[in-house]
């Protein structure tokens, strides 16, 4: 019997315990091992996992267990509680601020006596008993981490504060007990126990900051997740009505909504008139009426009036649902710059102990009478200075800071990499209906010949699905309708039917020419004048003869016309295509402000064409909203769907304008443009600390200079590069 292949699960866990890019690499690496897991992504910046496996191979649970089994852990559930998760980091976030607290007050005597008052009396014995609380009780989570990490034989940031603050400790406290054993070789017996409860003080203080930073490059998410109201008011058959939790509501539930309240749900409205905000959705600031019949979403907000609707879509259905999730996976993902930081933050922390060892057997060798103490300092101060996390948040902290900020503006961007890759976008190509112009065209003008033949052309059009046939259907809908029989949609062409044994064609003139169908001169002359002021012609006729003349028209956006100007500011080639006839699309690309456009495309031409553009080495932006624009998407570098066009133009898509506003474009690419130069810059200055401190602490410039790095000097410097990091990466929230 054959056996079904289960669809592969794609899920985001919470990972709990990181506490460094390292463990990050390190979670990744065990995932990734496993079989049956197709990807794990671990993003250090929000503690998440990306997870896509196979369920008939293995579960969440195993791989749970496989994550502890390395000193980490994973929140696993059907439903993990945003608040409970919340809940955990609001925890640390506080035991964190009470350690730091308490660090810092111990810390400041030990340092005061260390650099001003050492040869006081007791001076050590006082600096041991404000130290050891901090080193052994508010630091101890540097030390059991470091020991779960020698135990599954890895190291991580908390290997090398546990390895540099325990040393500089044992010694002074050596020092301290035995001063006698440097007295006898004529060395003074220093020690160094300030450097140690400092250290420890500054590297809290850091992920103090750090954590409360990386908290605001979520805010765009947890304002999404904040849309949504815990409980709706429910009218029964009866027409009494219930408060109940939102968990238990059903579709088909009728949902009243009172002046002020937050929309629960998708649905339709079936009673009552108002104007909602939806603002939050798509990033109109216009508030859209609400009349029976009218669509409304989850997490928008009523204004003044009240009505009832039906619930349509629920849970994680509902747009609102979708978004964040979109949000989630986004802000999750991994940009392709990545993949080597990824992998230098892997190997990081064995590089540093080794560099770490290194200059403390050159300093023992080559010091001199002070070679321990200098190969002591040494060693505590490169462990001291490495900064892995400065490398790990460098990116996740920009892209999920650029993700929120364009959900926040109405742009889903689907993944890292497609916001990293829409920075380089020098060509985009847009589709005419429903992208340039509003999607809602309109019949203008007619010519019959025959008007007794217009419920034959209400009844062809009534069966077809363009756009265009809609138009005409509503034009004629009061007309009675004849039976049809026979009928064909040609693509890009137009609509075929037989009534009453007569074959009827109604499309564009290249339908009828295929026909045979004679055309008279000033039917053409008409066309032409129609098809030269940007309207759309139809024609309509029997199996000899023309029998009428449409003219539709589509109205370009208000918006439109600047958004093109922007992108031809910012260097950006432009392409139009269109369906629709030579002197129309010659028209409308003229009343739009573009220069280049393309007449008469059928689906399969528009995706040969962004190929060609691509063969040019052009890196293209697909932008459209239908059926027929998903396979020039799919074929586009970055592709980029209007929202409310169709599903799968927006399951295609890279990016999702909510709105369906042309504005949004330009703001795509400079959000795009903003966010990898701050990866950039996040990127350089991590590179450079790590790379300029490292040999500064190992004590390269002694021989130059006399200079020495202080360890709590070095300390305050490893603190600050994280919180430097991630403080860059929250300006793109200012950035217009």
């Amino acid at each position: 019997m054959a056996t079904t292949t289960k669809s592969p699960v794609k899920k985001n866990f919470p990972v709990l315990q990181m506490s460094c890019a390292g463990c990050a690499a390190g979670v990744e690496n065990k995932i990734n091992s496993l079989e049956g897991v197709n990807r794990a992504t671990v993003n250090f910046a929000n503690a998440t996992v990306a997870l896509e496996y196979q369920p008939d191979k293995i579960d969440a649970v195993t791989i749970q267990r496989a994550v502890q089994s390395i000193g980490y852990d994973l929140m696993i559930g059907e439903e993990i509680q945003q608040d409970a998760l919340d809940e955990i980091h609001r925890q640390k976030y506080n035991s964190l601020k009470k350690r730091t607290f308490w660090s810092l007050l111990l810390a400041l005597p030990v340092v005061v006596i260390g650099m001003f008052f050492m040869y006081m009396p007791y001076a050590n014995f006082i600096m041991w008993a404000f130290a050891t609380p901090v080193v052994l009780w508010l630091g101890r989570d540097f030390f059991i981490n470091a020991w779960k990490q020698l135990k599954h034989k890895s190291a991580n940031m908390d290997t090398l504060v546990a390895l540099s603050t325990g040393t500089a400790y044992v010694f002074s406290l050596f020092n301290m007990l035995f001063p006698q054993f440097w007295q006898r070789k004529g060395l003074e017996a220093h020690v160094y126990f300030e450097a140690a409860a400092v250290i420890i003080a500054f590297i809290l203080l850091g992920r103090l900051l750090e954590e409360k930073a990386k908290g605001s490059t979520s805010s765009a998410l947890k304002k999404l997740m904040g849309l949504q109201p815990k409980a709706v008011t429910v009218v029964k058959n009866n027409g009494e009505q219930t408060e109940v939790p939102i968990e238990k509501l059903v579709a088909g539930d009728l949902v009243l909504v009172k002046p002020g309240e937050k929309i629960a749900v998708d649905g339709t409205v079936t009673s009552g008139d108002s104007f909602v905000d939806e603002s939050m959705l798509s990033g109109e600031p216009m508030a859209v009426r609400k009349t029976p019949g009218e669509q409304v979403f989850a997490g928008t907000i009523n204004q003044k009036g009240s009505f009832r609707f039906l619930a349509d879509k629920v849970g994680k259905e509902t747009m609102l649902a979708q978004i964040i999730q979109r949000v989630q996976d986004a802000q999750g993902s991994k940009a392709p710059v990545q993949k080597l930081v990824d992998k230098i933050a892997g190997i990081f922390v064995p590089v540093v102990i080794g560099v770490a060892l290194l200059s403390f057997f050159i300093w023992l060798v080559l010091g001199g009478e002070s070679a321990l103490t200098h190969a002591l300092l040494s060693f505590v101060t490169v462990l001291v200075i490495a900064c892995p996390c400065a490398l790990g948040l460098a990116t996740p902290t920009a892209i999920m800071v650029g993700v929120g900020k364009g959900a926040e503006k109405g742009i889903l961007i689907k993944d890292a990499e497609s916001l990293e890759l829409s920075q380089k976008v020098n060509v985009v190509v847009l589709d005419k209906t429903g992208t340039i112009t509003e999607g809602k065209p309109q019949v203008t003008d007619e010519l019959w010949l025959d008007e007794s033949a217009k419920p034959v052309l209400a009844s062809l059009e009534h069966q077809s699905e363009h756009p265009l046939a809609e138009a005409i259907a509503e034009h004629f809908s009061r007309e009675h309708t004849v039976v049809v029989s026979g009928f064909q949609s040609i693509t890009g062409k137009g609509v075929v039917g037989v009534v009453d044994g007569e074959t009827y064609f109604a499309g564009n003139r290249k339908l009828l020419s295929e026909n045979n169908i004679a055309v008279t001169e000033d039917l053409t002359e008409k066309a032409d004048e129609w098809s030269q002021s940007a309207r759309t012609v139809i024609w309509f006729s029997d199996s000899r003869k023309v029998l009428a003349l449409l003219a539709i028209s589509d109205k370009i956006k208000e918006t439109s016309i600047a958004a093109i100007l922007q992108m031809q500011q910012m260097g950006i080639e432009l392409h139009m295509l269109t369906g629709d006839n030579e002197p129309t699309a010659r028209a409308m690309a003229k009343q739009a402000g573009i220069i280049q456009y393309r007449s008469e495309m059928l689906p399969h031409e528009k995706s040969e064409f962004v190929k060609q553009l691509q063969q040019q080495g052009k890196v293209v932006a697909m932008v459209g909203d239908g059926i027929n624009d998903s396979t020039a998407l799919a074929q586009a570098d970055v592709s980029i769907a209007m929202g409310k066009g169709s599903d799968i133009a927006m399951e295609v898509a890279k990016m999702t304008i909510i709105s369906s506003d042309l504005i949004k474009i330009p703001q795509a690419v400079r959000l795009s443009r903003q966010t990898v130069k701050t990866i950039r810059q996040n990127l350089f200055w991590a590179f450079i600390y790590n790379l300029i401190g490292i040999p500064v602490a190992a004590g390269i410039l002694y021989p130059v200079s006399g200079f020495l790095l202080n360890p709590m000097i070095a300390g305050a410097a490893m603190a600050l590069s994280s919180v430097s990091v991630v403080s860059n990466s929250l300006r793109l929230k200012w950035k217009s």
